[in-house]
């Protein structure tokens, strides 16, 4: 038996023919719905961090520029005002659904170089060494977690749907 194939471009005029092009099923419309159910929490989880991040920097200045300094971080007490900035600004935006993407480049541009700076894992003696393991994975995780971000945008719920 011979069965016939047919280019794309046929199969796409059928479908347009017989009114099914670009009619949503009700499948399409739960994952649409999930998928920005989804997005929103996602987008809420990450900014809960950076917003708590960026108010303990605000809050505790002191106490972060003396954590800075002790990793060596060279102008502590003038950087910890963009860290703080990026951070609660950032995700704020991230929260409100407005330039999510460039929240999120911008969190992953703070985010790289802080864990490698404050988590170095391989430099730390034995009994600290699990600990700044973990939280260095983690913040890659958020890295993971902030590319989605910039590569899916906001979805249906948010201001500034981009």
């Amino acid at each position: 038996m011979r069965t016939t194939t047919y280019p794309y471009s046929v199969l796409h005029a059928e479908a347009i023919t017989h009114g099914d092009y670009m009619k949503p099923n009700a499948q399409q419309s739960n994952t649409n719905a999930l998928t920005d159910a989804a997005s929103l929490l996602g987008r809420l989880a990450l900014a809960a961090l950076f917003l708590w991040s960026g108010y303990s920097k605000f809050a505790y200045m002191t106490a972060n520029v003396g954590y800075m300094q002790a990793y060596g971080v060279p102008a502590a007490d003038i950087l910890i005002w963009p860290a703080a900035l990026v951070e609660f600004g950032a995700a704020a935006m991230l929260v409100l659904g407005v330039k999510v993407r460039w929240a999120a480049l911008a969190l992953i541009v703070f985010t790289l170089p802080a864990t490698f700076i404050f988590h170095a894992h391989w430099g730390v003696p034995a009994d600290q060494a699990l600990n700044q393991q973990i939280h260095f994975m983690k913040n890659i995780a958020i890295v993971g977690g902030l590319l989605s971000v910039l590569a899916h945008g906001t979805g249906r719920f948010a201001l500034d749907r981009s």
